[in-house]
């Protein structure tokens, strides 16, 4: 009897009647990493003449700032050596020519009362300088301690010209320290006089701006009056003092 042959089970065919692939891998949805990857742009480093090209203008940008500033400074120079040359500008001088002590009385509860005539000299020494001045704020200070203020009016003064100013400083029931004074067993002190103003500055038809100045006059040596009779202080080798004084933002030097 023969055996009986049984047919094996047909492939599978594609719509198109081919076999499907078996060796292709099955498909996974990408990673993180891989879609990172695929998103992010590619390196592209600056090409090195680009980077030269911008050092280069920084360099010359530097280099003629620089040089700007050190022209603009070499002029300014120049101008000031010839308007020195020119003008020969001197600071005004000022001197006490007097100083009278009409009153100067601490109480029990210290209180200061105090009157002064102050009598002042005022120089302009320049021949082709004018100087306008505002208000003078006027300080006599003994031993740290303000005894009395006053104020000398503005005024204008012209080339080689000697102004007289006077004026009255005082004091009127002022709180002070009286062991500062140390005046217990004294009969005289030592007295300060400090002046502070602005001024402008005429020079050729043109005016500067403001400048502030401070006078300070030290060593005066007063005896304090014990009735109603003034004393007159000793101010004969009394020098004074003129600095001239700038705003650097908030602060004055």
């Amino acid at each position: 009897m023969a055996d009986r042959v049984f047919p094996s089970k047909p492939p599978t065919t594609t719509t198109n009647g081919t076999a499907p692939s078996t060796a292709a891998n099955p498909a996974f949805p990408a990673t993180k990493a891989q879609q990172f990857t695929a998103t992010r742009p590619a390196y592209r480093p600056t090409p090195y003449h680009n980077r030269r090209r911008r050092r280069s203008f920084c360099c010359r940008c530097c280099l003629w700032t620089t040089l700007l500033i050190v022209i603009l400074i070499t002029l300014a120079a120049i101008f000031g050596a010839i308007v020195y040359v020119i003008y020969r500008p001197h600071r005004p001088s000022f001197s006490v020519s007097s100083l009278h002590v009409n009153q100067f009385n601490i109480s029990s509860s210290s209180h200061l009362t105090s009157k002064f005539n102050l009598t002042i000299k005022a120089r302009n020494p320049n021949k082709k300088i004018t100087y306008f001045y505002n208000p003078i704020d006027i300080k006599i200070i003994s031993n740290g301690v303000t005894v009395a203020t006053g104020k000398i009016p503005a005024f204008n003064q012209g080339k080689k010209n000697t102004t007289t100013l006077k004026s009255t400083v005082s004091a009127t029931s002022q709180s002070v320290d009286a062991d500062s004074l140390n005046l217990k067993s004294k009969k005289s002190v030592v007295l300060k006089i400090q002046m502070d103003t602005k001024l402008k500055v005429k020079i050729a038809g043109t005016k500067t701006k403001k400048i502030r100045i401070r006078v300070k006059c030290d060593g005066i040596k007063a005896t304090l009056p014990t009735g109603k009779t003034a004393t007159v202080a000793n101010t004969a080798n009394v020098k004074c003092k003129v600095d001239l004084r700038f705003k650097i933002w908030k602060i004055t030097i």
